[in-house]
């Protein structure tokens, strides 16, 4: 079942590539063709120069036999162009079909699938299945078609002799039946070892700094040599078997060769067999040494893309959770008026015993300032990035101006929700690019502009490079308070009626930070803003706060209200202001 279904993946891949397959099969089989007929004619010229030899005779025999080689040469290059093509073609394919396909899956899957695991599968097992779909489906081919042209011919000139160097051939393919679980398992174990690999690399890389700065790195150069000795062991495993299995194979085969000489001299001695007869016979076992010991070489190709298909199949055979319904409906922008309402908002983490977010209700006026604050694991992330739907909330519980969010198309709702989150990524190119992501034709005047509202553009200025600086990976030339500004600038160049900041000013000072928002209420008019932080001098200047406490919405009012009645605001207020005083 298994099997049926990887062949049926591979007819998939190719599909789209028919044209080309069907030419190079074409191609393979006009080489196999003519593979048959050159012997003939070379048992033909023998024959002929045996009972006369002369110069003309010598020519005539030659000169139509170089041209067909030449022609069976240039059709087996042409055979290889095309096959090898198809596989390159599904490689480009797969890596775009895997991309497209990460980028429309939820955050959460990313959570629990590592990157260095995910990279390994769209390169390495692509690569395996490109080498599937190029060699080895030209080796299957020609191997099917030189038994298939060649072992009627060869029967014609003698039954015996055909059969007899043929007596080989069940032992083989038993061979090649008998290894072949254990390469695929081999194979298989092989890939996950080097998908760890990868994974520790691809950590390693990012968290640098961290490393130095706790002096792990012996530990981690531990943690590299035993993942690294782990493939090395892998690898040793698998190249034994081929060892065992490959020169087994390879050895069979040449026994008919030797079995052709044997007995055809034999009969020749005897006057039973034509010495032109003889060398068609060795030309022909010839040709089916070589395609039957590609076999192993076959088969490798094949167990690797087996696991490789399953690989890939893993992550293609993902439904993403957060996807347009049907029944979505368009949301142009300029319609959008940005109020925002929950009712009975709830949402369950998998795995967690206890809900996030539990039964949240709340009404965000449009052009209202409003923070949230909360101590940490009160459900304030979950809410905002529920908010634009980076979570798989149930419907009926979150809406934008009165409709529900999952049945507005998600390019719409993501357009009129500007969202900076925790994490201030930002990408390896110019400061100018990172804050005009969202709207890349954005003009200099604009950025600039952005920039001011984020109290950033003074400092971008001083920099060498100005808007042009490389911020380098993930922003690291930056400190964190101005990777936040940058990133803020990008979501308040993007012309969104909502404003969504996801404790994006913690690596900011109070003042700057109250500075900020005050920016923004003045310099946004007719912007909902939802000002999440745990900096409560700049959340007490919001028209009005929510504090949340165990994903639940505890306190509402302005913040002179909520100073003024006893409750979990004043605790934290009372607490800030202590310290304050302390520093």
């Amino acid at each position: 079942m298994a099997q049926s279904r990887r062949l049926a993946q591979l007819g998939a891949y190719m599909r789209p590539h028919w044209r080309e397959v069907t030419l190079g099969i074409i191609a393979l089989l006009i080489v196999n063709g003519l593979g048959v007929y050159i012997p003939l004619l070379i048992r033909s010229a023998v024959d002929k120069l045996s009972a006369s030899f002369s110069l003309n005779q010598v020519l005539n025999s030659v000169v139509p036999i170089f041209f067909l080689s030449t022609a069976m040469w240039l059709m087996r290059m042409a055979s290889r162009i095309w096959l090898f093509g198809v596989g390159r073609q599904v490689e480009f394919d797969l890596k775009q079909q895997i991309f497209e396909h990460l980028l429309k899956l939820e955050p959460a899957y990313f959570a629990t699938n590592t990157a260095g695991d995910l990279i390994s599968r769209a390169t390495n097992d692509v690569d395996n299945i490109r080498r599937l779909l190029g060699f080895a489906v030209l080796s299957l081919a020609n191997t099917v078609f030189a038994y298939a042209l060649t072992l009627p011919v060869m029967l014609s000139l003698s039954v015996d002799l055909t059969l007899a160097s043929l007596a080989v051939y069940p032992f083989m393919f038993f061979l090649v039946h008998m290894f072949s679980d254990r390469l695929r398992n081999q194979q298989a174990a092989v890939q996950e070892k080097l998908s760890d690999i990868s994974d520790l690399i691809q950590e390693d890389i990012s968290g640098i700094a961290l490393i130095k700065i706790y002096a792990q790195e012996e530990n981690e150069r531990r943690a590299f040599s035993e993942k690294n000795q782990n493939l090395f062991e892998a690898n040793l495993q698998l190249a034994s078997t081929r060892n065992r299995l490959f020169p087994l194979i390879g050895g069979l085969a040449s026994v008919s060769s030797l079995v052709i000489i044997w007995l055809g001299a034999t009969r020749i001695s005897s006057g039973n067999l034509g010495v032109g007869d003889f060398l068609a016979l060795l030309i022909y076992v010839e040709r089916l040494v070589f395609p039957t010991a590609l076999l192993g070489f076959t088969i490798t190709a094949y167990q690797r893309g087996e696991v490789s298909i399953d690989r890939i199949q893993a992550i293609l055979s993902v439904t993403p959770k957060i996807e347009d319904t049907t029944a979505a409906t368009h949301l142009p922008l300029d319609t959008i008026k940005g109020e925002l309402s929950a009712k009975n908002l709830s949402f369950t983490y998998p795995g967690a015993t206890s809900p996030a977010l539990d039964k949240v209700n709340f009404t965000i006026q449009e052009g209202e300032t409003v923070s949230i604050v909360g101590a940490i694991g009160s459900g304030k992330s979950t809410l905002a990035n529920a908010l634009p739907r980076l979570l798989d909330i149930e419907p009926g519980q979150l809406f934008l101006d009165g409709q529900d969010i999952t049945q507005i198309e998600l390019a719409d709702l993501r357009n009129a929700i500007a969202y900076v989150p925790q994490d201030s990524f930002l990408f390896s190119t110019t400061i100018k690019n990172n804050i005009r992501y969202g709207d890349p034709f954005s003009e200099q005047q604009d950025v600039e502009s952005a920039s001011h509202l984020a109290q950033i553009h003074p400092e971008i200025i001083n920099f060498p490079q100005q808007y042009e600086t490389l911020v380098g990976e993930r922003g690291i030339t930056l400190s964190g308070g101005q990777r936040q500004r940058t990133a803020l600038a990008r979501a308040m160049l993007v012309d969104a009626p909502v404003l969504v900041l996801d404790d994006a000013l913690s690596s900011v000072d109070n003042q700057t930070a109250t500075q900020i928002l005050k920016n923004l209420s003045g310099g946004m008019q007719g912007k909902t803003i939802v000002f999440i932080t745990h900096q409560l001098s700049a959340a007490a200047v919001a028209d009005r706060i929510i504090v949340m406490e165990k994903g639940r919405i505890v306190q509402t009012g302005s913040h002179l209200e909520l100073v003024q009645q006893p409750g979990l605001y004043r605790t934290l207020w009372s607490q800030h202001q202590v310290e304050e005083l302390l520093h």
